[in-house]
């Protein structure tokens, strides 16, 4: 099946990209249409809308503040690729970039300039990332984080808390049991029992009392996936301690904190250092990527240099890097200060209205 008549598109008027196949956009018949070629219509679960009801929109383009259906109907986008498009869509700076840099090739399997820059780039602005690993996305940085703390400790057990998302890997999508810090229970069908059988979750912000069984603490410094809940006081200073006490690593996931709390991210906000580090979203410019940054003993651990096993195909992408080094460049102080004043806008706004509708 064609995807459409060019014919019939221009007959209509409509894009080629966005026809249904009859020469009507639509975003119902799309998303059926969808539902019959990939699993549940999307390749995000989120993206289905379920947590909020209805069908989603199907998107056309975008630009700025602003995303577009293939209905032709503009909504104010307040999610923005679910924070990877900090500087908005399209922005002209990363759109040159990724031009610039398509016209060179798009994967050669071997080093490039743009990759060590990127490096560079973000271990000038995180104190503590002495060395960075690019990779393809945060899922893929916390599950090398992890297994790096398992080469480098010689132990097996990960410690996480409740209400945290450290992407889809097998050892970290786990669901807490009873008491206040239990060896954790699948959180998803298909994961094995053993896959988390070394994974203890404990209450977010309250400081568990760590073994020498014990290889890392995972945590969100600001957790953002059970609405935004900022650290208790003490209690990201009170990791660093229990960590260094045991000599487990502390790994902080910053896929979403880094580069949009600030320039060193959520560590640098609340001045504590993780040994290792892990990023995604911002750091790509709305390209797929992800990074692991650490203490330059533990991340030389990684292979060639050490035992602990990466690699992947498009890691350190020549795109997905210019992409990012044009997102980083734009991320001045000036720029924080208006996101920050944007935010709190935004947050009064939505109080307002709240408190208007009788809302709590």
């Amino acid at each position: 099946m064609t995807y459409c008549d060019p014919v019939a598109c221009v007959t209509a008027g409509c894009t080629p990209t966005v026809c249904t196949g009859a020469g009507v956009p639509s975003n119902h018949v799309l998303f059926e249409r969808s539902r019959r070629a990939i699993p549940g219509g999307v390749n995000s679960s989120i993206r289905a809308f379920k947590a909020v009801g209805g069908e989603p929109y199907v998107v056309a383009r975008a630009a700025g503040a602003t995303i577009t259906d293939v209905e032709g109907t503009t909504y104010y986008d307040l999610v923005q690729s679910y924070g990877a498009v900090i500087l908005g869509h399209a922005h002209p700076a990363i759109t040159e970039a990724v031009r610039t840099a398509v016209g060179d090739g798009t994967s050669y399997g071997a080093p490039t300039p743009r990759e060590m820059k990127l490096a560079e780039a973000i271990g000038g602005r995180v104190a503590s990332c002495e060395r960075v690993r690019l990779m393809n996305s945060g899922t893929e940085a916390t599950s090398t984080a992890v297994r790096l703390a398992r080469g480098v400790t010689g132990r097996d057990r990960i410690v996480t808390f409740a209400g945290n998302f450290h992407g889809a890997t097998d050892a970290l999508l786990v669901a807490g049991g009873s008491g206040v810090a239990t060896l954790g229970l699948p959180g998803t069908a298909g994961v094995p029992d053993g896959a988390v059988a070394a994974t203890i979750v404990a209450p977010y912000n309250v400081v568990p009392e760590l073994d020498d069984r014990v290889a890392a603490v995972i945590v969100e410094p600001i957790a953002a996936n059970m609405g935004v809940v900022a650290p208790a006081p003490g209690f990201l200073a009170g990791l660093r301690a229990e960590c260094d006490r045991v000599g487990a690593l502390l790994i902080f996931d910053e896929v979403i904190t880094g580069f949009r709390v600030g320039t060193g991210g959520a560590q640098a906000k609340y001045d504590i250092r993780p040994d290792l580090t892990c990023f995604g979203k911002v750091i790509g410019g709305g390209l797929p990527i992800g990074a692991v940054g650490g203490r330059a003993d533990v991340m030389e651990q990684l292979s060639p240099l050490g035992p602990v096993f990466h690699a992947g195909t498009l890691a350190g992408n020549p795109i997905a890097t210019a992409a990012g080094l044009a997102a980083l460049d734009q991320l001045t102080p000036a720029v924080y200060l208006e996101l920050l004043a944007r935010a709190r806008h935004l947050s009064a706004t939505l109080r307002d209205a709240c408190s208007a509708a009788g809302f709590v």
